[in-house]
């Protein structure tokens, strides 16, 4: 499968007092780096919401392994977990650019009309998600 490296320099608003990012913060780097993955596979999340198609996330977990601090460059690795009719799995990985792992996590996503009920993904998005999990991108 594919992943996607977004890479990013942590800020100072990021940090707390002791220069450490905020735990919260990495929720905030998966959804960038399922911004760029989902950009790679040339589907745009705008797009969808237009159209009425919406993600958002029913579950979302993260395994703190080493702390960032403030300046540290930082890539977050974003790669396709598990694709079904109405939900998509995304996994993550952030590491310090000299490789030392700070977390990894998930995020699973419901599908969602605009009134807020559950669908199944569209075909063109279904398509290039079941794509990516054959390996044929």
């Amino acid at each position: 499968m594919n992943r996607t490296k977004t890479e990013l320099r942590v800020r100072y608003a990021e940090t707390d007092r002791m220069g450490v990012v905020h735990h919260a913060e990495y929720l905030v780097w998966f959804e960038v780096g399922r911004s760029d993955y989902f950009r790679a596979l040339g589907q745009d999340y705008g797009e969808w919401e237009h159209k009425g198609v919406f993600l958002p996330v029913s579950e979302a977990y993260a395994r703190y392994h080493a702390p960032a601090r403030f300046g540290d460059r930082v890539i977050v690795h974003t790669w396709l977990g598990q694709v079904r009719s109405r939900s998509i799995t995304l996994h993550y990985e952030v590491r310090r650019e000299d490789g030392q792992k700070l977390v990894s996590g998930w995020t699973k996503h419901i599908c969602m009309d605009r009134a807020g009920r559950a669908r199944r993904l569209p075909a063109e998005m279904l398509h290039a998600l079941e794509e990516e999990t054959s390996g044929v991108c």
